[in-house]
């Protein structure tokens, strides 16, 4: 289990993060059309995971946001903003935020987020996904990981896009 916080309450994930040298777990997340993306919908990419408890709350919105800004700068790059949304929410979201340069995808019927160990096991977030960032190389191997140790601090983006330079 991972120990992190919820403004200084302490919450628990089901596990650990994927460790670097590992392969990315494959997926089956749900887009705001409801179409299924696999890993092999990104396959030579490099992939930036923004995992987030819910696209409704200003921290997970603000990330979002980020690496919307900062992904038109990167070469061979998706970021890909997953949480338990539902996808209509997420579309809308995107769609009133002009978020073009991410992909966002839900996990309200997968298991990306207990495979990847990222569920929140207990707390009034439970079932909900832990705020994390996994970035990979095109190759599907992990080299970098944060899980983010409160809930509501953002993630450290140049060190997630710096892993991939």
């Amino acid at each position: 289990m991972s120990n992190i916080t919820l403004k200084g309450n302490a919450v628990n994930t089901i596990g650990t993060l994927p460790s670097v040298g590992a392969t990315i777990n494959d997926f089956a997340l749900v887009d705001s059309t409801l179409n299924v993306k696999t890993l092999e919908s990104f396959a030579g990419k490099k992939k930036v995971f923004n995992v987030f408890p819910s696209i409704d709350t200003p921290t997970c919105a603000s990330s979002a946001r980020k690496f919307n800004e900062q992904a038109s700068s990167l070469e061979n790059t998706v970021v890909i903003n997953v949480s338990k949304d539902l996808p209509f929410a997420l579309g809308r979201f995107c769609a009133a935020e002009g978020l073009n340069n991410v992909e966002t995808l839900s996990d309200f019927r997968s298991s990306f987020g207990d495979d990847n160990q990222l569920t929140i096991a207990d707390s009034p977030l439970k079932g909900l996904l832990s705020r994390a960032v996994i970035v990979t190389y095109a190759d599907n191997k992990v080299v970098y990981t944060e899980q983010v140790s409160e809930i509501a601090d953002e993630p450290n983006y140049e060190a997630a896009l710096s892993a991939l330079k």
